[in-house]
């Protein structure tokens, strides 16, 4: 088979009624909902399948809901077609999508990666309660210019590049007030459009300090082992395999910048020939397709 690498999705990516089919149909989907039910001390499940969306899309829920809800997927995966997993020669994850790329590596066991999920949802939902911020998909620019149109925005409040997702399409991130004056300026430079993502932080910028100490603290006391097959981090764009380059990483990726677009060129590079994205949504599959429309990637559904 061709080289292949399993990508994860991020925050976003859920949406009510998610994992239902797979729980029903798949009791190894189900044991990890009723694990993390006990980790957690509620039910994960009812959540992700009747909601409501207003906590769905709450970060400290969202966070484990995705993680859980694309490593059911996983075992879908493993269920139907069993022979893709042996091709697997590299994985990544969107931002939170990277601990479910760590635990199929054998980086985390599922029980550590969900308390660290957990934790990690719970530091950066205090950090947004703090300072209450946004998040905004600006589609046509350039990143020079996304940065120049931030620098104008910045005015309103601090707001930032958060995530280089693809080709002319960059999340900025920031305080409500820069977001929102950085969807009114935008035509003035450009863009074809702006989204506001379904996420209640601006994260990936300094406002999410001191999430990044409280996950330190966590990624301390967990036990990370070497990975099994290479890790492709947000923070560089490249592979890691040794547990403590990882563990760092992990820290700097709170704050730091998402180099999506540059981990899926350097892993087109590498020679991977077909990508599977396993969980929740589509969005993976279709930034991939605009940096190159003829590579196959195939969905396996949460």
């Amino acid at each position: 088979m061709a080289a292949t690498a399993f990508l994860f999705p991020g925050q976003g990516a859920q949406s009510v009624g998610m994992a239902k089919e797979l729980c029903a149909a798949l009791p190894a989907a189900r044991r990890l909902f009723d694990e993390a039910q006990a980790i957690l001390g509620y039910d994960l499940l009812d959540v992700c399948v009747n909601g409501p969306t207003e906590r769905l899309d709450s970060t400290v829920v969202s966070q484990p809901a995705i993680f859980v809800a694309s490593l059911a997927a996983l075992e879908h995966l493993r269920a139907t077609k069993p022979e893709v997993e042996a091709a697997v020669v590299a994985t990544a994850g969107l931002s939170l999508g990277e601990y479910t790329a760590l635990v199929f590596a054998g980086v985390l066991e599922f029980p550590d990666g969900l308390r660290l999920v957990q934790q990690r949802g719970a530091a950066m939902q205090a950090a947004a309660d703090a300072t209450p911020g946004a998040m905004v998909s600006v589609l046509g620019l350039s990143e020079e210019q996304t940065a120049q149109l931030c620098l104008r925005a910045q005015a309103a409040g601090l707001v930032q590049i958060a995530n280089l997702l693809g080709p002319n399409n960059i999340v900025v991130s920031g305080t409500k007030a820069a977001c929102d004056e950085v969807e009114r300026l935008a035509p003035e430079f450009g863009a074809m459009k702006t989204v506001r993502l379904k996420v209640a932080g601006a994260f990936h910028t300094d406002i999410m300090r001191p999430a990044d100490e409280k996950l330190a603290a966590a990624l301390a006391a967990c036990r990370l082992r070497p990975a099994r097959l290479p890790v492709w981090s947000n923070v560089d764009g490249q592979p890691h395999t040794e547990p403590e380059e990882i563990r760092a990483l992990l820290i700097r990726q709170v704050l730091q910048p998402v180099l999506w677009e540059q981990t899926m060129r350097n892993l087109l590079a590498a020679g991977i020939q077909q990508f599977y994205e396993i969980g929740p949504g589509r969005v993976l599959a279709g930034l991939l397709k605009r940096i190159d429309r003829k590579i196959p990637v195939e969905n396996i559904a949460a």
